[in-house]
Parts: structure tokens; sequence; C-alpha cells
């Protein structure tokens, strides 16, 4: 179990996992790229923007210094949103230290390179590097909570999936190992694009019947692609693909669902997101995984091309899901 661990970003997993660090007495420091916030959020013992009503312990060091707030560390948790880790890791990439291991809590395929969260660190840092993919139905709020919850460590390290297992292991949060990282980011990447048509659903008051339809087609496209990229089928039925998938979907506090949701009941995407200050991951995820991921493998996705063509090509929602159930007739079971 690591005893000194460094939290890259102060957003809301960030935080939670630094809380859920400090109950088990596990030394964590937090740093943030905006000095300002992270002050704000160490005078007030609170993260009132990116998780309200949460106490942090008194514990929690907060340290926006990017040459000392690796110093000691024996594990870092890359906890910054997909499409902002480069520049991030680039400002950090002289003070990161050798042979500590990092755990990626980001979901997303970073744009342009179409690389996953572990891929972008290893990339800026230019050298090989000992990661995880810490992933699963892990909505920070309800983390806070204590509620029971679950995730997966994935690495292609087994001791260190399994270390990074009994580090954040607590009697309400449950974690298991899997050694199929690829296929546990590409999950928790594309299920937010799934997410978004499950919240134009519910915006436009399509019903149950409709939602099974499409959690259950969406997992089949999730799944087509990992396979296609070389992950195992079995991870995409697992946490970071079936249980991360159901809660995105039907959770109200997500925010690719509401941003979907916001669409549905009228607003252009561009207003739906304006509504919001946190990240939508599953719009950028969306323009690569449809203008990357699918040409490159030739797989196809004909929800994640609908949700491509109401956000960026102004497709009216009606007509996105009459074309989807026009579509050619098939057998279910023939689809990877």
């Amino acid at each position: 179990m690591f005893e000194h661990v460094s939290i890259i970003g102060d957003g809301a997993m960030g935080t939670v996992l630094a809380i859920l660090l400090c109950d088990k007495k596990i030394t964590a420091k937090m740093w943030g790229y905006d000095a300002e916030q992270l002050s704000h959020v160490e005078q007030n013992h609170e993260n009132k923007k990116f998780l309200p009503g949460c106490k942090i312990p008194e514990a929690l060091v907060f340290d926006p210094d990017d040459r000392t707030i690796m110093t000691d560390a024996d594990l870092l948790i890359s906890a910054v949103p997909c499409q902002y880790m480069r520049s991030i890791w680039t400002r950090l990439k002289g003070y990161v230290p050798e042979n500590v291991p990092i755990v990626s809590v980001a979901k997303g395929i970073e744009n342009g390179t179409l690389l996953r969260p572990t891929q972008i660190i290893a990339d800026v840092l230019g050298r090989d590097i000992s990661c995880v993919a810490l992933s699963g139905p892990t909505i920070a709020d309800e983390l806070a909570g204590k509620l029971p919850a679950t995730a997966c460590a994935a690495s292609s390290d087994k001791q260190l999936a399994k270390q990074v297992q009994y580090t954040f292991n607590t009697p309400w949060f449950r974690i298991y190992t899997n050694t199929d990282i690829a296929g546990v980011e590409l999950a928790g990447a594309m299920k937010n694009i799934i997410a978004i048509a499950a919240g134009i659903i519910d915006g436009i008051g399509a019903g149950d019947n409709a939602k099974a339809a499409l959690l259950s087609r969406g997992l089949v496209e999730i799944t087509r692609l990992g396979i296609a990229m070389g992950s195992r089928p079995q991870t995409f039925a697992g946490l970071a693909g079936l249980g991360d998938l159901v809660t995105t979907c039907i959770s109200p506090k997500g925010r690719n669902r509401s941003f979907g949701e916001r669409i549905g009941k009228g607003l252009t995407a561009q207003q739906a997101q304006a509504e919001t200050e946190s990240v939508i991951e599953g719009i950028a995820t969306c323009k690569s995984v449809y203008e990357g991921l699918v040409r490159k493998y030739n797989v196809e996705m004909p929800i994640t091309q609908a949700v491509y063509e109401v956000i960026f090509e102004n497709k009216p929602v009606g007509k996105a899901i009459a074309d989807l159930m026009s579509r050619e007739l098939k057998s279910e079971l023939i689809d990877y």
C-alpha cells in the first residue's frame, strides 16, 4: 500500500480521493493549476466549486508549487480532465520523479492524437511509466457520502494494480483489479457518448424502453470498437464498461447525461454546454471516436454517429432517432 500520495487536480474526483486517503491515514497532498482556487478550498475546507457540502479533512496538505508537489511522493494521481492533461503534465514534466507510478482517473480520448489518458502522460514525459487506470461507476458526491461503490484498478503490471487496490479499498469502496488497461480506459471514455444520447432520450421523454435499448446497443458499440482495438470483451461487461455505463446514463447528477437532456429539451449543443462550468468529456470524446477511431478501425457505431451529427452538425434530434430506427434490420447476435 502506498503511503505518500500527490494528487494533481482539484476537481471533484481528485477531492474525494484525497478525503478517502486522509481517512485511511495516508499522507495526501493536492495541487491545482489555479493557485487561487486551491487556496479557497484550503481556507474553507470545502471544494465549493466541484464538491460542495463535503468537509475536507485538516490532514490534507495543499501545495500550489509545481516544484514541490511531488516531493517524497510514492504515488501520483492524475485527476485532470482528458483534454487538459497534455498542458498540465507538460507544465509539471520537469518535476515528475523517476520510478513513481501514476494513477489516472480521467475518462476520455484526446482530440487529434486519439490517445488514452495514460498514453498522454507517457507521451508527454517521453519515457515508459508505470500507470494504473482507476475507473468504474464512481459518482464523486456519492463516494464523498461513503455510499457503497466499486471500481477497478487496471494495469498491465498485476502487482502494481494490487498495490493500488489495497491503497484505495475501504469498507464502502471495493476495488477490483484488471490487466486490460486499454479496455478499461476505452470503456470509461466511450460511455460518456452514450450518456449524452441517454440524456437526449430523457429530454424528449422517449421512455424507459428507449433508454434500455440505448444502453444495450450502446454497449454493443463500445465493445465492438474495443475488440477492434485489441481489448478483451469481458472488460466491457464489467465495472468500467456496463457498470459505468448504467450509472452515467441514469444518474441525474451526470454531466454528460444532463448535457444531452438540455439538448433534448430544445437547446442547441452550444447553449447546453454553456449552462455548466463543468467539463463535459463526452463532447470531445465523441469527436475523437467518430472522426478518428471509427474510421481508423472501420467499425460501425450508429449511435455514436447520431450523437456526433446532433452535436457538431446540428442534426435535429427527431431526425437522428428516426434514422437509427429505420436502419436495415439484422440479427442481434452477429455484431462483433
